[in-house]
């Protein structure tokens, strides 16, 4: 069985409420952006290259938070297991510049992502990210500044 290691992050904004970043991926579906992690290169800093270059965003990753993912798929008749970590960001602005590899983004609540999101996974990931978030001592340290 391959393997493959991806990176990406869980980006958020703030005005009234906190809403998070979603990419809508070629076949529909909302995620997070992400990217395979290359030779040489620390998670951390595949999170940040994916981020920038899917959505032009130079980001600044949120200590104390790291979710991690997995799922199996085929590619070229074999099985492969996908695993990604995914860090919290902060977004600088509400505008992303689109790679081609989307269709478009969205920025959602919690509450609007939860009821559009398709994979479980996504899910899970978005709850822990939330859970942090709203964590009395992370709100006050990340949100509001």
């Amino acid at each position: 069985m391959e393997h493959e290691r991806s990176a990406g992050a869980i980006i958020f904004r703030e005005n009234e409420e906190i809403k998070y970043l979603f990419l809508v991926y070629e076949k529909g579906y909302l995620d997070f952006p992400r990217g395979n992690v290359e030779e040489g290169e620390s998670e951390e800093e595949a999170a940040r290259r994916e981020v920038l270059e899917e959505t032009g965003l130079s980001i600044e990753l949120i200590p104390g938070f790291k979710a991690e993912t997995s799922w199996f798929y085929k590619k070229n008749g074999k099985l492969v297991k996908k695993t990604v970590v995914y860090f919290l960001a902060k977004a600088n602005r509400k505008e992303i510049k689109l790679s081609w590899e989307h269709k478009g983004y969205e920025w959602l609540t919690f509450e609007e992502a939860m009821k559009r999101l398709k994979f479980e996974n996504t899910k899970e990931i978005l709850k822990k990210a939330n859970n942090f978030l709203k964590s009395k001592s992370n709100l006050k340290m990340f949100v509001g500044r």
